[in-house]
């Protein structure tokens, strides 16, 4: 599972790059599908993988600002930055005895529901991926190429 948070993590920081090569109006201009914003989906990305795992499983109180406090690229970068840094131990100190264990969410409609941590941990595992495939619709839609996704030759694996 590290693996695959590094991979992700790694093309986090490829479509921040990519971002410096666009201006600011494509990152804000409406899209179709998805969040429908390329900046405000990278942000969206960042604060779900914190707010899972920060907030959900490890239980702590967490500051997710709105996208409008953090509206620029360097301020979305910062803002993953400063979250990467209190999320990334846990990640980085997980272990089996805690795929189990549950934590209890409380839905925008009030609901109590129970998640085993390994699922949550898949879960934004799977959503950050999922994100990555609208940008780079996105990208492609303004003549961009965009970011390559391949996980193989990205030195997670090297034997």
């Amino acid at each position: 599972m590290l693996k695959l948070f590094k991979y992700n993590w790694q093309i986090r920081r490829d479509w921040f790059d990519w971002c410096e090569t666009v201006s600011e109006e494509e990152l804000l201009k409406k899209r179709t599908g998805g969040i429908g914003y390329i900046l405000p989906t990278l942000y969206h990305v960042v604060a779900v993988e914190y707010g899972w795992i920060c907030g959900g499983i490890q239980g702590k109180a967490i500051d997710i600002p709105p996208f409008k406090e953090v509206a620029s690229l360097q301020q979305v970068q910062d803002f993953s930055a400063r979250c990467h840094k209190e999320l990334a131990p846990f990640v980085y100190d997980w272990d089996d005895s805690l795929e189990d264990c549950i934590m209890i969410d409380i839905t925008d409609e009030g609901e109590r529901e129970p998640h085993k941590y390994g699922e949550v941990m898949r879960h934004v595992i799977a959503h950050e991926i999922h994100h990555s495939g609208q940008l780079s619709i996105w990208s492609r839609e303004i003549g961009k190429k965009p970011v390559n996704a391949n996980l193989i030759g990205r030195g997670l694996f090297d034997i």
